[in-house]
């Protein structure tokens, strides 16, 4: 059993953790989340803890900034977009248990200083901001960092949030480095 609470999206998202791990969760709605729900996730985050697990879009991502900020230090889960794809649906629900006990196994902690050691200059250098290239490199090195895909202001936000280490963003650029290599030749 999972000690946290973990937040989804919906009832399709609940069924696919159920089937995965012995966890309870809390659904937000979809991205209307109402104030009731806010007061639950803070309560649960300040008993139990709280992992979010948002679907890798757009909406998730609202729904992961929304609930992250009522409950500071919380943990995150993230899935790459191909393992939540179903016949052009991306969601939680269409991941396979084991993905999703992937995700659970790379959390992430928020934290509540938001110190980091990864700078802005660090990520242009890697070629993550103003690269002809930049959104797949993000997207390659936040799968490698465990962080998912963002744009680059939210990436450089996570990297500081989650507190990614220049030893951790140097391995993962080298990965991803050899990654995009490998595609070339």
């Amino acid at each position: 059993m999972i000690k946290e609470i973990i937040v989804v999206e919906g009832k399709s998202d609940t069924v696919a953790i159920k089937r995965a791990v012995e966890a309870d969760t809390i659904e937000t709605n979809g991205s209307a989340i109402g104030e009731d729900v806010l007061r639950r996730i803070a309560l649960a985050n300040e008993r139990r803890g709280i992992i979010i697990f948002t679907d890798p879009d757009h909406a998730g991502e609202r729904i992961r900034k929304i609930v992250a900020r009522h409950a500071p230090g919380c943990k995150h889960a993230f899935l790459p977009q191909e393992k939540a794809l179903y016949k052009g649906d991306i969601g939680i629900e269409n991941a396979s248990p084991e993905a999703i006990r992937t995700a659970l196994s790379e959390l992430r902690t928020e934290s509540v200083d938001e110190a980091g050691e990864v700078s802005f200059e660090d990520l242009m250098e890697a070629g993550l901001i103003v690269h002809p290239d930049a959104s797949n490199r993000r997207l390659i090195i936040g799968k490698l960092l465990g962080i998912g895909y963002a744009n680059g202001k939210q990436f450089f936000k996570r990297c500081t949030s989650f507190q990614i280490t220049k030893t951790e963003f140097i391995a993962a650029y080298r990965k991803m480095e050899e990654q995009l290599e490998g595609e070339i030749r």
